[in-house]
């Protein structure tokens, strides 16, 4: 049996902290330099400098940068304004030399304000797409292309290069195609090659960034509709008339659940679960790619999720929520209308069964049951022809 391919490393970079990146690109597009050389060292010290108007660099980081003409390149910096130390060319290399950035200087003229999270994040980013294996080798050019490329591209891996690309970069094109950095190129339309696709700075064309502030008040709204519509809280009395009314294999898990001593869940949680008609979690549109993207990274997650049922059924006597096959399973950081997403494309795909709309009875499905996935005491064959 082949390998499984690797998964894909996440995105370096949220879609705000790609916005902070391409505004660092921008202003070092804007400053009066004339060099790839002084160009790439500005985009290093300037998110060095953003927090405090003044970015550390030593002798060692300056020849790592592998610049053409290390020294014009700081001659560009100082007329520009900034002020180099000379013991950054001339001094001990491991010894931090302060470049101050008057651009940077802390207030309202801030030209670069970034929270601190944010700084490090697009420092990180910066760093990584500079030593990205394609073009750690590179030429100055060919590095500094490589950053406004991927910053500009979207989470689909496509971008469209901008105005503010140095020239002097446009001869590096061919060469990330070559090396792969690039995946392919169509005049001023690219698209990012597959094993740098984490440097993707999350690019969103402004109407695109309007449609899912849109989306975000749709469900804000959901929200609150699905709140005011909310049940008020159930009595004991209540609870235990909608028990008296209910079949006896639905009580039997009504009192599984009820009694489990593992999830010990709040009265008013078990009750208005059984009580209350599910509300719907809305999916917006971008949960479509952030579920390929998911699932792209879990390849197994059908079979991790049935066979996770089958275990947690033997220790509770009941099946798991969604919420708790997700964290049982490590899948913490998915929202809740992707989680809704995730699980029921793992029920559609038949890996999982549910008894909708009863709460906590996801169960393995006919295609676990197939591969001899079961409940306890049940057999595969049992399994297939009852399931």
């Amino acid at each position: 049996m082949p390998p499984l391919p690797a998964a894909p490393q996440p995105f370096l970079l949220t879609p705000r902290q790609g916005e902070a990146a391409r505004e660092l690109l921008s202003y070092v597009a804007g400053l009066p330099l004339t060099s790839v050389d002084a160009q790439l060292l500005a985009v290093v010290v300037a998110i060095r400098a953003a927090r405090a108007g003044t970015g550390n660099l030593t002798g060692t980081d300056l020849r790592s940068l592998r610049l053409d003409d290390p020294e014009q390149a700081v001659a560009e910096l100082v007329a520009a304004g900034w002020q180099v130390p000379g013991s950054l060319l001339d001094g001990d290399p491991d010894k931090p030399a302060g470049i101050i950035v008057p651009d940077m200087a802390p207030g309202p003229r801030h030209a670069l304000p970034l929270g601190k999270a944010a700084r490090s994040k697009v420092s990180g980013w910066a760093m990584r797409t500079r030593l990205a294996k394609p073009v750690k080798k590179t030429s100055p050019a060919a590095r500094l292309a490589a950053l406004f490329l991927a910053a500009y591209c979207t989470d689909e891996l496509v971008g469209e290069a901008p105005d503010e690309l140095p020239v002097a970069c446009y001869p590096a094109v061919p060469v990330l195609l070559e090396k792969g950095f690039l995946a392919e190129v169509s005049g001023r339309t690219y698209r990012l090659g597959p094993a740098v696709r984490h440097l993707a700075g999350m690019f969103r064309t402004p109407e695109e960034v309007a449609a899912r502030a849109a989306e975000e008040a749709e469900r804000r709204v959901a929200r609150e509709a699905a709140a005011a519509t909310e049940l008020v809280d159930i009595t004991p009395a209540q609870w235990a008339e909608w028990k008296s009314g209910i079949s006896p294999a639905l009580l039997r898990h009504v009192e599984a659940v009820e009694q489990c001593a593992s999830c010990r869940c709040a009265f008013g949680r078990i009750t208005k679960a059984f009580m209350s008609a599910p509300s719907p979690v809305p999916a917006p549109r971008a949960a479509a790619g952030d579920y390929e993207a998911w699932r792209d990274a879990h390849p197994d997650c059908g079979r991790e999720a049935a066979e996770f049922t089958v275990a947690f059924r033997a220790e509770h006597g009941h099946g798991p929520s969604y919420g708790q096959l997700c964290k049982g399973l490590g899948w913490k950081k998915l929202s809740r209308s992707l989680r809704g997403v995730v699980v029921g494309g793992i029920l559609a795909e038949g890996w999982l069964a549910e008894t909708s709309p009863v709460p906590w009875t996801l169960r393995p499905g006919k295609a676990a049951q197939a591969r001899g996935i079961v409940l306890p005491g049940q057999s595969p064959a049992a399994a297939r022809t009852t399931g």
